[in-house]
């Protein structure tokens, strides 16, 4: 009997690794050389919006606002973050289990961020989990952000199957659960890297405790 799920898709950032846990930590090391400062509140300046969440405009902005920049404090600053926020991700329970069992039972997989490929690329170097994944998805090929539908579509046409034959598993209601049940596919909240807890909000066809969960909903679809 065919399988009716030929692909899964994942998100990355706080759906394989907690990113947010990597980027605090960094935080706490740029305050700690400063001697000074809230690595609490350094890390609100990256969940802005605007820069992005990647960009160190951020880091700029913290240390103008805190009286504590110079181009010293800058420059270090970023050299210790663009380090220890790689250094510090740690992969969420399970995520080479689910990996390998969906690879040994021939599903394609595909990573679709909004990241750069170049820091989408050193995050699963460093985890070691890259050569698990069909197709890389990220910002600068598609030239759109979750949720725009594009790209979506983008990593589905790549992967050479519909919607209603794929599922999308992701922390993020608005980014990645709703857009991809618009287009038809089926979805998995992972409600475990999602730290504003909006699991009883969320329409998904399943709510993950833990990655792993997600192989019993697709193995028997």
């Amino acid at each position: 009997m065919e399988r009716n799920i030929k692909a899964v898709l994942f998100d990355m950032d706080n759906t394989l690794f907690d990113f947010l846990e990597a980027k605090l930590t960094a935080c706490k090391k740029m305050v700690k050389h400063l001697g000074a400062g809230d690595p609490e509140a350094m890390l609100r300046y990256f969940l802005r919006g605007n820069p992005g969440f990647e960009d160190l405009e951020n880091i700029k902005d913290y240390l103008q606002d805190n009286d504590l920049y110079s181009k010293d404090n800058y420059e270090s600053c970023c050299t210790i973050y663009e380090t220890i926020k790689i250094e510090a991700l740690v992969l969420y329970p399970g995520v080479k289990h689910t990996l390998k069992v969906l690879k040994e039972e021939r599903i394609s997989l595909a990573l679709v961020t909004d990241a750069h490929s170049h820091n989408a690329t050193k995050r699963l170097e460093r985890m070691q989990i890259i050569e698990y994944f069909d197709f890389i998805v990220t910002n600068d090929m598609t030239g759109a952000k979750k949720p725009d539908h594009k790209v979506f579509h983008f990593a589905l046409d790549l992967l050479e199957v519909k919607p209603s034959q794929a599922v999308f598993v992701g922390d993020s209601p608005r980014r990645d659960i709703e857009p991809a049940k618009q287009i038809g596919m089926r979805t998995a909240y992972a409600a475990y890297g999602d730290r504003r807890h909006y699991s009883e909000e969320v329409e998904a066809d399943i709510i993950l405790s833990g990655i792993t969960d997600v192989l019993d909903f697709i193995l028997i679809n």
